[in-house]
């Protein structure tokens, strides 16, 4: 698929400018590889049309829907790079998306096919791929923040840390994406509970637990937030955590079924 490999080249060589132009100086000339980005982003996006969106139906496989996520993730960061400073996260994203998507390319889905979605559960899916997205961007924007506390920790002072802004700064987005992540899951979960006939059914069970867990621990960390003022490892620790959680309520759900089972 031409949209997909062109896709794959644009983010290496985006990761590739991002990196030398940094070794450089750390200043670095975030309109070219803004432009890149969204180039690459688009194509990404057509090729995820094209995978989902298939004449026996629709793919809801674990890599076509892995490559859809991974464009919202993208997607949301390009925006939010036009205002914040969050382009960084693109070092972590870009090379991880390029893999993704040349294993989907290889290997195809191996999925199973739906003929059609009502709207509802349309509603249902959307909600939960941001939520997905926007707590992933949390748990990067975290992994970030970690090592930025440990080379600061460590007197490991690089240019690395001065294309980072400040540990409050980095802080404050945080828990910016953590809120509004939260927020959508909790609709993901109402809207599970509303439009699924049993939403504890044998093939959800898993993925209801764990989606349940991971909202458990988000909410303990925003309400510690709130209250009791919680920040640096304590917000990484119960951030890393609640993801976890949701990767095994979707990823390691759909690779147990897909891949062990199949």
């Amino acid at each position: 698929m031409l949209s997909a490999t062109a896709a794959i080249a644009l983010y290496l060589c985006a990761s590739l400018y991002q990196v030398l132009q940094l070794r450089k100086h750390p200043a670095l000339r975030v309109a070219p590889l803004q432009l890149i980005a969204a180039i690459a982003i688009a194509l990404h996006g057509y090729a995820c049309m094209q995978w989902v969106f298939t004449d026996w139906g629709l793919d809801f496989g674990l890599l076509p829907m892995s490559a859809t996520i991974l464009f919202t993730i993208n997607l949301i960061v390009l925006v939010s790079s036009l205002r914040k400073p969050v382009h960084n996260l693109f070092l972590l994203l870009f090379p991880m998306t390029a893999l993704i998507l040349a294993i989907t390319l290889v290997t195809g889905s191996g999925g199973t096919f739906s003929k059609s979605v009502s709207a509802p559960i349309g509603a249902h899916i959307f909600i939960s791929i941001l939520a997905y997205s926007l707590m992933t961007i949390a748990a990067f924007q975290a992994s970030l923040l970690a090592l930025q506390n440990w080379r600061l920790r460590h007197k490991h002072l690089s240019n690395f840390l001065q294309t980072i802004p400040p540990l409050q700064t980095m802080e404050s987005l945080l828990f910016e994406v953590l809120w509004a992540g939260f927020g959508l899951l909790t609709l993901s979960l109402l809207t599970g509970f509303l439009f699924f006939e049993d939403f504890f059914a044998q093939h959800l069970a898993h993925k209801t637990v764990f989606s349940l867990c991971a909202w458990l621990f988000y909410a303990i960390l925003l309400w510690g937030r709130h209250v009791k003022g919680w920040r640096g490892n304590t917000a990484i620790l119960w951030t890393l955590v609640g993801f976890s959680a949701m990767v095994l309520a979707y990823w390691g759900s759909k690779f147990v079924i897909e891949v062990i089972l199949s």
